[in-house]
């Protein structure tokens, strides 16, 4: 089983086949220009920021973070900008535990989620023996599996310590 925290430093991410930023602005200049739509500085910043973080984050986070280089953004930009980028297929949209929105980096991979209830830690891991299990599971029901998404919620190691 492979694990990667998502937090900022968090150590890299080629493991998870995850595109380097320059690449994801350049496909997301290839797809505005697709739409017909231009690529704007507002609507840059906001990608370029968004896909730098490599982490699931808010609407509200990722508009602090974009503020910390163009102060004229504001948040009807951020939003426009994460359903543009939604529509693009280079954003997924999340919904931990029924929570606010969270967005993450769209991948070539699949990949399910440990959601830390105490500090809100997200936690992606890729599991082969879950997935086998599954494919059982869809044989015996006579089903096909088209997609699938796995939330796993607890206490992350940090915060079973800190108890």
């Amino acid at each position: 089983m492979s694990v990667a925290e998502t937090d900022i430093g968090a150590a890299s991410r080629e493991h998870l086949s995850r595109s380097k930023p320059e690449q994801r602005m350049e496909l997301f200049h290839s797809r505005l220009r697709d739409r017909g739509l231009k690529s704007t500085s507002p609507r840059d910043d906001i990608a370029r920021v968004f896909f730098e973080l490599g982490r699931h984050v808010s609407a509200e986070e990722l508009y602090a973070e974009v503020k910390k280089i163009n102060p004229h953004v504001g948040y009807a930009t951020i939003y426009r900008t994460l359903k543009l980028l939604k529509e693009c297929e280079l954003l997924n949209e999340r919904h931990f535990d029924e929570d606010q929105a969270r967005f993450e980096v769209a991948g070539d991979h699949h990949h399910d989620h440990f959601i830390c209830e105490k500090c809100g830690k997200i936690v992606e891991f890729e599991d082969d023996a879950i997935e086998r299990m599954q494919q059982d599971v869809a044989r015996k029901l006579g089903v096909a599996l088209t997609r699938h998404k796995l939330e796993l919620y607890g206490l992350c190691a940090d915060c079973r310590r800190s108890r």
